[in-house]
């Protein structure tokens, strides 16, 4: 499937979408604290989108039962809303999508809960200036594996490993569309299809201690390294316009 070429208008109609998200993701975050349990976070986000005429597009995609991906420690991402309450020094990622008049936007964070150790805020810090170091070196006509070396090699030189079988996408009047974009690299990175002008698409670095191999949970959503250990998560929708890469998700 080709990778799609938007248009200023629908550039547009994408950025009111993440605009949502972003500011969605704000609200959920002010409410991050010991005693608060995911299900509430999720009602809030829910709440939230709706109130500006949207629908939160991770609600019954793919059978997904919740608004938002709220995933606890060692669930690197896709975790399910539950009422276990966070706890003080807690990591949880919080991804979230929007559907706004037929136009999608995604984006996610991982955060501290309270007081978080040291080795926790590495995590989180890997994966955060891992998506901004891989926006900053999008160029047209790179490669998209040139783009997933990028975030391999960021993820890497930090001293952890990329979760494998997920990745980031094209995004547009679907929640996911082509391309995939690996955090690694499988063949070779001097091939595939290029980065253009026009295209929109997720980035999301997805960070593991010691193992990238990954396995669900029994809810059969919750990914969670082999190592058992906890992994972080951040995601920007950008489009490539003439002389720059523009974040839409903020």
């Amino acid at each position: 499937m080709a990778i799609s070429i938007r248009k200023s208008d629908e550039i547009s109609e994408l950025a009111k979408a993440n605009h949502i998200v972003a500011l969605a993701l704000e609200k959920v975050k002010s409410y991050i604290k010991p005693g608060v349990t995911t299900n509430e976070l999720d009602l809030i986000a829910d709440d939230f989108i709706r109130s500006y005429n949207a629908r939160p597009s991770f609600k019954g995609l793919y059978n997904f039962p919740s608004s938002i991906c709220s995933s606890v420690n060692n669930v690197i991402i896709h975790g399910v809303p539950n009422n276990i309450k966070l706890n003080e020094g807690d990591i949880i990622g919080v991804d979230v999508g929007v559907e706004l008049n037929g136009w999608y936007g995604d984006a996610a964070f991982t955060v501290g809960v309270g007081k978080i150790s040291e080795k926790k805020q590495k995590l989180i810090d890997c994966a955060r200036e891992t998506l901004f170091e891989a926006i900053d070196a999008i160029e047209q006509g790179m490669r998209f594996k040139e783009l997933s070396a990028v975030l391999e090699n960021s993820i890497k030189k930090r001293g952890y490993v990329p979760l494998k079988g997920y990745c980031g996408h094209g995004i547009g009047r679907k929640p996911h569309e082509e391309p995939s974009i690996l955090n690694y690299v499988e063949g070779k990175a001097n091939q595939g299809p290029k980065i253009k002008k026009g295209m929109v698409f997720c980035i999301e670095p997805m960070v593991c201690q010691t193992s990238g191999e990954s396995k669900l949970l029994d809810d059969k959503w919750s990914v969670v390294s082999v190592d058992g250990l906890d992994g972080s998560h951040f995601e920007h929708t950008i489009v490539v316009l003439d002389d720059k890469v523009e974040i839409l998700s903020i």
